[in-house]
């Protein structure tokens, strides 16, 4: 992952999504990429912890505090979730909803680059909805390591709003995609479409197809989910029929 320096498979996991059966086999398939956030994982935090005592190279752990619009709290949920997960340094450390729960100002990115330098973070990220506010960062001097954007068949936008600023290559900050499923709503046909709808496979390929984007995010909440997810990725990037039906059922979906 560009601005990250780790490697990870493409699909990612969302940690409070799953069932703990199904978080440890995600992680004994390779899915290094981990999400997490205090909501619906305490009863997971103590597997997470042996996991990451054991393998902690093979994991980019992702995280963030709730709430972020002062520079001390951002130290402070820093230092809280190394201690959570008895962890050294946190991989990616997120400002969450930039512009709603958090905040992009001077004290906030202040702290966030003190703790990069004392190797507490590795990589700062955010989270946001404000595609046009995205672009912008996205051509700033001092800008996020990482995005996390939603991007889905039903919601393309970054397409013209996020990625034409940002450098394919070595300098492009990671992108994670997440609501791949458009809140499942693309998993369901919507009223006058004849043909079948997309699987959550279709909407994770149809993510990863995109040059800009480096990991998918999926809500699989069993063995059997992400057996399933991991097969539909193994069949690689969209071909330009599929593209095209993706983009008119999406289409459809948004109305």
């Amino acid at each position: 992952m560009p601005g990250v320096g780790r490697k990870v498979h493409r699909l990612g996991l969302c940690a409070n999504m799953i069932d703990a059966a199904g978080f440890e086999h995600a992680l004994d398939r390779g899915l290094g990429y981990v999400f997490w956030t205090s909501l619906r994982t305490g009863k997971q935090r103590p597997l997470f912890r042996r996991v990451l005592a054991a393998r902690r190279d093979e994991i980019v752990v992702a995280t963030g505090p709730s709430v972020a619009f002062l520079g001390g709290g951002v130290r402070r949920a820093a230092e809280s979730i190394l201690r959570e997960l008895e962890i050294d340094t946190i991989d990616v450390f997120h400002l969450f909803w930039l512009g709603r729960t958090s905040a992009w100002t001077e004290g906030t990115t202040e702290a966030l680059v003190r703790l990069k330098e004392e190797g507490k973070i590795r990589a700062i990220g955010i989270s946001i909805h404000d595609r046009a506010r995205a672009g912008r960062l996205a051509s700033e001097a001092l800008r996020p390591d990482l995005f996390m954007l939603r991007y889905n068949a039903a919601h393309p936008g970054c397409e013209r709003d996020v990625f034409p600023n940002m450098e394919l290559g070595a300098k492009k900050p990671a992108v994670v995609a997440y609501t791949a499923t458009s809140w499942r709503r693309l998993l369901r046909a919507p009223s006058g479409w004849s043909g079948p709808p997309m699987t959550a496979g279709d909407c994770y390929r149809w993510c990863l197809s995109s040059p800009y984007v480096d990991v998918v995010l999926c809500g699989a909440k069993n063995v059997a989910e992400i057996d399933e997810n991991l097969a539909s990725v193994d069949r690689g990037p969209l071909t330009p029929d599929e593209d095209d039906w993706m983009r008119r059922f999406g289409v459809a979906v948004h109305g």
